[in-house]
């Protein structure tokens, strides 16, 4: 990108805080789904609905994705969200919690114990423990099978107002599925996309002095190589119309900072790759020898192991029973 006096970019340049604030008011007006909790049979449900013109809105986003080149798509048609939105919750949360349809347009879900992610990073409050649950369940959700892309599946909107923290157990777990990535994607990029969204919540808010741990943090819980490499080729500025929607992404932060944090981040990530690298092919050179595996021809105990089993057999109460309780690993 052209630069000016003081790093600034030509494009942050041209877009005045006046398009800014334009653009964030356009993205509030695009609300497809209404949002409340009620009790229900003792249960605290969330109670999504569709809103009037909310395919209007859809298709008039998805739209403004394709111009811009950016690979996500809203659910446009009711009966596709509502499948879709019910179907990612029972997938990821289903072993406690459950969702249904309600009526034409509404879908209801339990509301999950804990608050988000989102919360605890701007109340101060968030740990590199909460950032380790997070990869961990973006690592587990990201090995579920989607007949929708015909491979693994993908969030399409990680952000980390969507993941939910629960300190009582230490898990947190996905929600909000109305959104999907574009299923030309491979998977490898779609759960770049995943990570870099989440990330970029953290780049955008967190102080100076922490952002950078808790992303090496939650990359490295993550642990997948090959996403995390896919990762370090998405860690830069858009062009163009796509800037709109960079400036929900990154909650309309400060584009000189988002810019060096990412350029941090990418420098940073290809270290870390190959530290993980350098670090599993140390653990294997140190270990041990098989007290099993045998230096003759493999299948060919030793003469002394030979003795030695007999005469433990002769040992056993009757044949078939060891001498020894087995071992527990």
């Amino acid at each position: 990108m052209p630069k000016r006096e003081k790093g600034t970019s030509l494009t942050e340049r041209l877009v005045p805080q006046a398009l800014t604030s334009a653009a964030a008011t356009f993205v509030n007006s695009l609300k497809i789904n209404s949002i409340s909790q009620k009790v229900r049979r003792g249960r605290r449900v969330v109670i999504k609905r569709r809103n009037i013109h909310s395919e209007q809105l859809a298709e008039l986003a998805n739209l403004y994705f394709r111009m811009s080149g950016i690979p996500i798509r809203f659910w446009s048609k009711v009966e596709d969200w509502r499948r879709w939105e019910i179907g990612c919750f029972q997938m990821l949360n289903g072993d406690r919690y459950r969702a249904f349809a309600s009526g034409a347009n509404t879908v209801c879900a339990d509301k999950l114990s804990g608050e988000s992610i989102w919360e605890h990073m701007n109340r101060g409050t968030l740990t590199r423990g909460m950032l380790e649950a997070a990869a961990y369940e973006f690592r587990r959700a990201h090995q579920f099978w989607s007949d929708e892309f015909g491979g693994p599946w993908s969030h399409g909107d990680a952000t980390t107002t969507n993941v939910i923290y629960n300190q009582r157990t230490g898990r947190a777990r996905l929600i909000d599925f109305e959104i999907i990535h574009d299923k030309s994607l491979p998977a490898t990029a779609r759960h770049a996309d995943d990570l870099l969204v989440f990330l970029l919540d953290i780049v955008g808010i967190v102080p100076d002095q922490q952002w950078l741990p808790f992303a090496l943090r939650f990359l490295d819980a993550y642990g997948n190589l090959d996403v995390i490499a896919e990762l370090k080729n998405q860690l830069g500025l858009p062009s163009g119309m796509a800037w709109i929607w960079w400036g929900v992404r990154t909650n309309f932060a400060n584009p000189a900072k988002v810019r060096q944090r990412l350029e941090k981040l990418r420098d940073v990530v290809a270290d870390l790759r190959h530290y993980r690298t350098v670090a599993a092919k140390r653990v294997r050179h140190k270990r041990r020898a098989s007290i099993i595996c045998q230096e003759m021809s493999p299948g060919i105990p030793r003469a002394s192991s030979r003795t030695r089993a007999i005469k433990e057999s002769a040992k056993a109460a009757s044949p078939g029973i060891p001498s020894k309780l087995p071992t527990t690993r």
